[in-house]
């Protein structure tokens, strides 16, 4: 009997240490979890996402700079192989430029733009109403948080902040950056 309760207290200590160190492993700006958008599956975006370069958006549909998703699907399309992902995450933050609906935005970015990168749920990015993930970013950025739609921050594959960068800067325009960290 002693030895079936040692074992089995050895097997609860092993599952402990290893949720401990999966915990202990995630990055903590991506220690976060999404529901993709128009769907019902969440993502731990640590767990999908650690040890890739990952360039994280607030985008919107009906926005001057939304012809931007045509560069992020390049730059997807371009470096996946590599390592590189885009996270897009839809805002109405800035003038309310998205559709009233997750599956209008995902059709419209799918159909429109050819959108193959991953998307999640509506969020907010906008200082003051910022979700978790944005306000770690804003944060890791020394405050630089979304004055508009399509800001841009960069992680590099330990999960650290590299870079973020305005709407003004267009996805073509960040190719060094990520292929310094690939």
């Amino acid at each position: 009997m002693n030895l079936k309760k040692n074992i089995l207290q050895a097997v609860v200590v092993v599952i402990g240490m290893t949720i401990l160190k999966a915990k202990a492993t995630c990055a903590p700006l991506l220690d976060h979890s999404a529901r993709q958008l128009a769907g019902s599956q969440t993502d731990r975006l640590c767990k999908v996402y650690q040890g890739q370069v990952v360039m994280i958006v607030n985008t919107a549909s009906k926005c001057g700079f939304t012809p931007q998703f045509d560069g992020l699907e390049a730059l997807y399309g371009k470096y996946k192989d590599r390592g590189f992902t885009v996270l897009g995450f839809p805002s109405k933050d800035f003038g309310n430029q998205e559709y009233g609906s997750e599956q209008q935005t995902a059709d419209f970015c799918r159909l429109t733009y050819g959108v193959q990168f991953p998307m999640y749920a509506t969020t907010n990015a906008k200082k003051g109403k910022a979700d978790p993930l944005f306000k770690g970013l804003a944060e890791a950025a020394d405050g630089d948080y979304p004055s508009w739609n399509f800001h841009k921050y960069i992680l590099d594959r330990n999960g650290n902040l590299i870079g973020s960068f305005g709407p003004f800067t267009g996805p073509s325009r960040l190719t060094r950056v990520i292929e310094d960290a690939l």
